[in-house]
């Protein structure tokens, strides 16, 4: 690795995740648990520290409080040597309004670039499950002497409309076109069943960011938004290059799950994602040592299976009690207690969750503190499902925070 200059992360996590409800109904989409032990947020920040970039401010907005509490609590750096993982909400320090969009919200928060005076800023969004080693996208961006380095991923062309779609010149690693959530995105030369698209990770040399902002901030036609419009005023200044995903080397990282990324924007794909985590065979490694996924360790006993209660390819988190009950292919999460004669499969419980005795659940994400009544089935009747929860078009039955699922 070659020395590096100065840099400052931004973590984008204002959004409002809609297409996550009701897992969203109470938080931010970063903040949203996943895996069993941890949140959203816990991947970006933890491939920035495994990094060594240590200077860290998160801007958020939309119910944000769970947010603010998990990286103040689980984040801690060390204030000797200036490290910092910090919350910034939306400060109104350009009148009073809320982020209007991603670039805006980094406009209001340019006193952190001021203070800390960094050669590049990384933009990085806080909502993807994936490994990454940034240190060699900041070396490429280096290299190349972009103003702007766009992270890109290849994905089937019917997915690439939720994302920014990129065409690069021939032979180059310049952005030719950039599209934001194109209807009909252009695919790759080589490829017809695939697109380029952009990771929603940006490397900016600082100069180049701020001009832009600020040529954003004073057109009144633009939605202030980093995809919609940075990126394409920077590549209609032919300073946007792209830094392939595929490319990244991160220690400890297998054949397998080298180049893994999801985005877990949807119930389905959240599910998907669990899923994966418990097959015998994950793509996604959560344990590789050399590159952890880190988050806070909590003060609980050890899970307990008593009563013959058994749990076959699981995730079973501290805190959980299996109780002469039948869980497979799960994600169980500290806290859940599983009542005798229940049957729980292909489903993600989250923090504290209750299920009663000879209750079934099926194919369900059910989030914090829900309780599932003796014998009360969920995921086994659509039209009942479809009373009291969220069923996704894939069919993934979703109950929000605390509410009580009953016979």
């Amino acid at each position: 690795m070659t020395t590096q200059p100065r840099v400052l992360a931004l973590v984008l996590a204002g959004g409002e995740g809609k297409r996550l409800m009701p897992l969203t109904a109470d938080r931010a989409k970063p903040a949203v648990p996943f895996g069993g032990s941890y949140r959203l947020v816990d991947f970006v920040l933890s491939n920035l520290v495994n990094a060594g970039y240590l200077r860290i401010g998160v801007l958020t907005q939309f119910k944000s409080h769970s947010l603010d509490r998990h990286i103040t609590t689980s984040w801690p750096l060390s204030p000797l040597t200036g490290d910092y993982i910090t919350p910034v909400p939306a400060q109104q320090r350009l009148g009073p309004r809320w982020y209007s969009g991603s670039a805006d919200a980094i406009l209001q928060s340019l006193n952190l670039v001021h203070d800390e005076d960094p050669a590049i800023v990384l933009v990085f969004g806080a909502d993807h499950v994936y490994r990454m080693d940034p240190r060699q996208m900041v070396e490429h961006h280096l290299a190349t002497g972009a103003g702007l380095t766009v992270a890109v991923q290849t994905v089937p062309r019917e997915q690439a409309h939720a994302f920014g779609v990129v065409q690069i010149e021939p032979g180059t690693t310049r952005i030719a076109r950039f599209c934001e959530k194109p209807v009909d995105p252009p695919t790759l030369p080589s490829d017809p069943d695939r697109c380029l698209v952009s990771m929603g990770n940006y490397v900016f040399t600082t100069a180049t960011l701020i001009d832009a902002l600020r040529a954003d901030a004073a057109d009144e036609a633009s939605i202030h938004d980093l995809g919609t419009n940075i990126v394409p005023l920077l590549v209609a200044q032919q300073a946007a290059h792209v830094y392939r995903f595929e490319d990244n080397v991160v220690p400890g990282a297998t054949a397998r799950d080298h180049g893994y990324w999801r985005d877990v924007g949807t119930l389905d794909s959240y599910h998907d994602a669990n899923m994966d985590l418990v097959s015998i065979h994950p793509v996604f490694n959560l344990y590789n040592r050399e590159w952890p996924i880190l988050t806070t360790s909590r003060a609980l006993p050890p899970a307990k299976f008593v009563g013959g209660g058994v749990a076959h390819e699981s995730i079973v988190g501290p805190g959980a009690i299996i109780a002469g009950a039948h869980v497979r292919h799960s994600v169980v999460a500290a806290s859940v207690r599983i009542e005798p004669g229940a049957f729980v499969e292909g489903s993600v419980l989250m923090d504290g969750v209750y299920i009663g005795r000879n209750a079934v659940v099926r194919r369900a994400i059910l989030d914090k503190g829900v309780v599932v009544s003796e014998n009360a089935q969920i995921g086994v009747d659509p039209v009942a499902d479809a009373i009291s929860a969220t069923v996704s078009p894939g069919g993934v039955v979703a109950v929000g925070k605390g509410i009580r699922v009953v016979t």
